[in-house]
């Protein structure tokens, strides 16, 4: 039995792994695993800060109330895993499909037929060259931010507008950039002393997505290219990332954009403690994610802290803060989201993982004008 595939091996059981049924099949080894997930929500909003991507206002954190109450995903969708390896002529070879579904919806007879395929790819290489990875999957750029985010088997910010029908958003647009899903060829370097490696992706060119208004910018002929460095030394670990696509303007009340990003972050593991930190600056780096606030620089940093209190309980608590550099068009007047997150993390056993956490998310405009989401999140997430 293997560690189950979940986000690239999620890097995962911020708990414990979780176990998967591997099926022989003459030179290939088919890996079956996934998630399943739900959270029971409650948040309360106040405040006059609302436009934009204002994650606490009452449009976005309370779905258009004052409160409300969610039976619904977390940061992850449910979702199930399959992938293929096998070893011939000298080379590793892997496929893998993810294809993911939400739980809530707004309707009780309603379909909920809506899969999220986030990962379709195959991979090849050895340890003496690397590997090149075709298809779609998860960008490079980001990565350790979110797979290192405790609420990542929780909630973290249950911004219930986008619960119903997908996932709450955990530190995204509050502490960091979502890292997106990419049809790619990526390249990842043979690994060296110190835990250095390099990963090289060229990235499908994709429009700005602003979730609020209309898109203002397409993609065009050139592709979008992230890179990612990484160290150890010792209990530390480091990245230092970049991304950069040059966006067409769609119309005439804009000028082309150029996205251009960098990221910065460590983490630390100290007996039972543990300790994260990220920085990502950007223009055109988007709150959410690529360009969703035009042609705006965009700052994000991530600060977290837990403890193992015995083999089973882990505590931590995390704040992250997202803020736009200037009230441009894009922006609808938003200036940051923040949120802060208290969370119980209990394994059960190693497949099921309890959640509990409390947090608080505020947004801020340029005008003056804030707002605030109170949430609990209650729940569990199964690894199979």
């Amino acid at each position: 039995m293997k560690k189950t595939l979940m986000l690239g091996l999620l890097a995962s059981a911020a708990i414990r792994p979780a176990s998967a049924v591997d099926i022989k099949a003459g030179d290939w080894t088919v890996n079956v695993g996934g998630n399943v997930n739900a959270y029971y929500t409650v948040v309360r909003c106040k405040g006059d800060a609302d436009g934009g991507l204002a994650l606490a206002g009452r449009t976005l954190g309370c779905g258009g109330e004052d409160h409300r109450t969610t039976v619904g995903n977390g940061l992850l969708p449910s979702g199930l895993v399959t992938s293929a390896s096998t070893s011939q002529g000298g080379y590793d070879v892997k496929a893998l499909i993810g294809i993911y579904v939400a739980t809530a919806t707004d309707s009780a007879i309603a379909q909920n037929s809506t899969v999220d395929v986030r990962q379709a790819y195959f991979s090849v290489g050895n340890a003496g060259i690397g590997s090149v990875k075709l298809g779609r999957d998860y960008g490079i750029f980001g990565s350790h931010a979110i797979l290192g985010d405790m609420t990542l088997l929780g909630a973290g910010a249950p911004v219930q507008a986008t619960q119903r029908g997908r996932v709450t958003l955990g530190h995204i647009g509050a502490g960091y950039a979502y890292f997106g899903h990419y049809g790619q060829v990526a390249y990842t370097a043979p690994a060296l002393p110190h835990g250095i490696g390099l990963d090289v992706g060229l990235m499908s060119p994709v429009a700005d997505t602003p979730i609020v208004a209309p898109p203002r910018y397409s993609a065009r002929s050139t592709p979008q290219v992230q890179a990612q460095l990484t160290g150890a030394y010792g209990p530390v670990k480091g990245w230092l990332g970049v991304k950069s696509q040059h966006f067409e303007a769609a119309g005439t009340t804009a000028g082309n954009l150029r996205m251009n990003a960098v990221e910065l972050g460590a983490s630390m593991d100290a007996g039972q403690a543990g300790f994260l930190v990220n920085l990502q600056r950007g223009n055109g780096l988007g709150l959410l994610s690529d360009a969703d606030q035009g042609d705006v620089r965009s700052t994000h940093y991530f600060l977290q802290a837990t403890y193992k209190t015995n083999e089973r309980l882990k505590l931590g608590l995390n704040y992250g803060k997202s803020r736009n550099g200037a009230s441009g068009t894009g922006t609808g007047g938003l200036k940051s989201n923040a949120n802060l997150t208290l969370g119980a993390y209990y394994a059960l056993n190693t497949a099921v993982t309890l959640v509990g956490e409390l947090g608080r998310t505020e947004s801020r405009a340029f005008g003056g004008a804030s707002s605030h989401m109170d949430g609990i999140s209650l729940g569990g997430i199964l690894f199979f």
